[in-house]
């Protein structure tokens, strides 16, 4: 093994000048070389920067993952470059348990079959939220964990090395002033020099890197959209699939009158939503002629004014969204689903679900 002696000793001096000079600093009895105002101005926006790029990656892996367990197994995976165990999320998790629960009690009854279309529905959500935080990892956490763990440990580095030979240059300013003889001020003359070169140099190189911050601004910009984009994307699939299991939903009033008793639905019914009047869910003749009323209506090409039973949303521009007791005028449109009238308003008009309307004579 090669032992340098000298550099060893060298490098010791260095050091114990360094830390004199920066001891000296702070007691307020050695001068400080001050960096200029637009690269201290760049040193603090890429402080800024590591800053809150930080607390935003955190942040939002918080957000991906709740679990702190999790995130932990995760990091220990990445680290030790192996992939993670496949698991369940929670509405994956409470999907299978309701699909599970929905064939014991029975697909052919009313709460069994509900059961199993909110558990695929609730399934088809947790298929979207792992989409959401594949895209979010790749297109929005790596960027931001590549510029911490990358650029701006590059910038530290330079940061760092600037400082060491701003402390070089104070303290061999010092030493020229100490200097008596003309021998020793010519060697500390030199020894300036040589500092200052090393600390020009070094500062334009800091320089350079801490412009380049602007560049990551950009590119941190470009992620931030691609983040907003698979955020719109996840929740406008979960609101359809949601709006799409109500509509589904929307046909059970009426079928729980045949598969269940007649007191017990119309007590669950005036306890669970006063808004929706218990008499659309009990299996009176009022409501066979009902039923009747809207085939006639699909084989005619009349209209009929209808009560809305309760309000509903529009899901889109081509229906229409309803109020709970307004009446409006219905017909039928050849080739319309079944479950599906033509609706009109004034001059609003579109398609409207049968189960939430009554028939008026």
């Amino acid at each position: 093994m090669d032992f340098n002696v000298k550099r060893l000793a060298a490098d010791a001096g260095t050091f114990l000048s360094r830390a004199v000079q920066f001891t000296e600093e702070k007691l307020g009895q050695a001068e400080k070389t001050e960096l200029d105002a637009h690269l201290e101005n760049l040193l603090a926006k890429a402080e800024c920067t590591r800053h809150w790029t930080d607390k935003i990656m955190k942040q939002t892996e918080i957000l991906l993952q709740p679990n702190p367990n999790v995130r932990i197994e995760e990091f220990l995976y990445e680290k030790l470059e192996k992939k993670a165990p496949t698991r369940m999320n929670n509405n994956e998790q409470l999907g299978e348990y309701m699909i599970d629960s929905g064939n014991e009690f029975g697909p052919g009854t009313a709460y069994g079959n509900a059961l199993i279309k909110c558990g695929e529905t609730q399934k088809q959500i947790g298929i979207a939220e792992r989409e959401f935080i594949q895209s979010s990892a790749i297109n929005f956490l790596t960027p931001f964990r590549n510029f911490l763990e990358g650029d701006f440990k590059t910038v530290s580095k330079e940061r760092k090395l600037l400082q060491n030979k701003r402390l070089d240059l104070d303290a061999a300013k010092t030493r020229l002033k100490k200097a008596r003889a003309a021998e020793a001020r010519a060697a500390a003359e030199q020894e300036v020099r040589i500092a200052q070169s090393e600390f020009d140099r070094q500062g334009e190189i800091t320089r350079l890197l801490l412009e380049g911050i602007g560049s990551t601004h950009a590119h941190h910009l470009r992620c931030l959209n691609d983040f907003v984009e698979a955020q719109t994307t996840y929740y406008a699939q979960c609101y359809q699939y949601m709006v799409d299991l109500q509509k589904q939903l929307g046909s059970f009033p009426t079928t729980l009158t045949y598969n269940n008793n007649q007191n017990s639905s119309s007590s669950a019914q005036s306890t669970s939503d006063p808004s929706i009047p218990v008499s659309s869910s009990l299996p009176t003749p009022a409501n066979s002629i009902v039923t009747s009323g809207f085939s006639e209506l699909r084989a005619s090409s009349g209209t009929r004014k209808a009560r809305v039973l309760y309000d509903y949303d529009a899901a889109d521009s081509s229906e229409l969204s309803l109020l709970a007791d307004e009446v409006i005028t219905v017909y039928s449109v050849p080739g319309m689903d079944t479950d599906w009238l033509m609706g009109e308003r004034g001059t609003q008009k579109g398609r409207v679900p049968i189960t939430y309307l009554e028939l008026l004579n």
